[in-house]
């Protein structure tokens, strides 16, 4: 059995293997039950969210993941998510592999992300916008610049110092990133505007997009929470990771839905139809489209592959 921390999941997760790793996961067979999602009250604390997402390949490999979401974790200068992903034999049930759940959960977000941006941002998009300077930053700066011809990166957060800590970790890997406070122009200027935070309400305003523009949202997670209003949903062509997630789930659809601003026919396509040509991303240079992710099972099961494949040299025999 391999047990990868942190580091090590990291290494066997190269983005531009990884990216295309999930997207052929995708575009072929898993099975992917509803995940199960839970509240943990932490007493004094807002509270804590429990997720533990089952997928296989039958015959070949099964995975379960659980992570914790803590939100006021940043209080104690500590990751708000942590987690393991436990990777099996899909004709065995051999437990071939434990995966830093954190680090798989980070990379596959921006991995999804990027794969998403192949098909809906525009093919010259060169300024990048990344809304949150939590775990996911760095993350997705790495892999937006292997699907996008980035030229120059923005980073916002609430506390500006954060900011700038996420722009030099960027700089000393040889990007060209500027922390910024003011976040309506910074966003009135982006290609491509990456959120990744667990606000529980709109900070992109659609009035701010730009013909043409990209908006990425895969933080929040829940129903009561959003990084985008109204208007940037009624102006965007919309898409998903999975229909099936986010109409369970995600806060940014399901309020306009409810209050009758969009309808569930408002989504052109998800992932799967994307990555197999069954229905187009962008029609148009000019047009605006928003990618919202809430994560899918299948995205960790791809990582985990990826990642035991990598560190022992192949498929699984077991």
């Amino acid at each position: 059995m391999r047990i990868l921390d942190q580091a090590a999941t990291a290494q066997a997760l190269a983005f531009p293997a990884l990216i295309n790793a999930i997207g052929q996961m995708f575009a072929g067979s898993c099975v992917m039950p509803v995940r199960h999602h839970h509240t943990v009250d932490v007493p004094g604390e807002s509270p804590a969210t429990l997720l533990i997402m089952p997928a296989w390949q039958p015959g070949a490999y099964i995975g379960v993941k659980l992570v914790s979401v803590f939100p006021d974790n940043h209080l104690r200068s500590l990751p708000a998510i942590h987690g393991s992903y436990l990777l099996s034999s899909g004709k065995t049930g051999e437990l071939l592999a434990v995966i830093d759940g954190g680090e798989l959960t980070a990379r596959r977000t921006a991995a999804t992300s990027a794969l998403a941006a192949r098909y809906l941002a525009r093919a010259d998009a060169s300024t990048l916008l990344v809304v949150g300077t939590g775990r996911l930053s760095l993350n997705l700066i790495e892999a937006h610049s292997q699907v996008r011809p980035l030229t120059k990166v923005l980073v916002w957060g609430r506390d500006i110092t954060k900011a700038q800590a996420v722009a030099d970790e960027a700089i000393a890997l040889g990007y060209s990133v500027e922390a910024v406070g003011d976040l309506e122009a910074a966003a009135r200027s982006a290609d491509i505007i990456s959120c990744a935070t667990l606000s529980h309400s709109p900070l992109i305003r659609g009035a701010w997009l730009k013909p043409g523009a990209h908006l990425d949202l895969v933080g929040a997670f829940k129903k009561d929470m959003r990084e985008s209003d109204d208007e940037a949903v009624r102006r965007a062509t919309l898409f998903v990771d999975t229909r099936d997630g986010a109409f369970a789930e995600a806060g940014d659809l399901l309020q306009p839905l409810e209050a009758g601003l969009i309808t569930r026919d408002d989504i052109r396509a998800e992932l799967t139809e994307l990555v197999t040509g069954a229905l187009p991303g962008r029609q148009s240079d000019a047009e605006i489209t928003l990618f919202k992710s809430v994560g899918a099972a299948l995205e960790d099961l791809a990582g985990a592959i990826l990642a035991y494949e990598t560190v022992s040299g192949g498929p699984s025999t077991a």
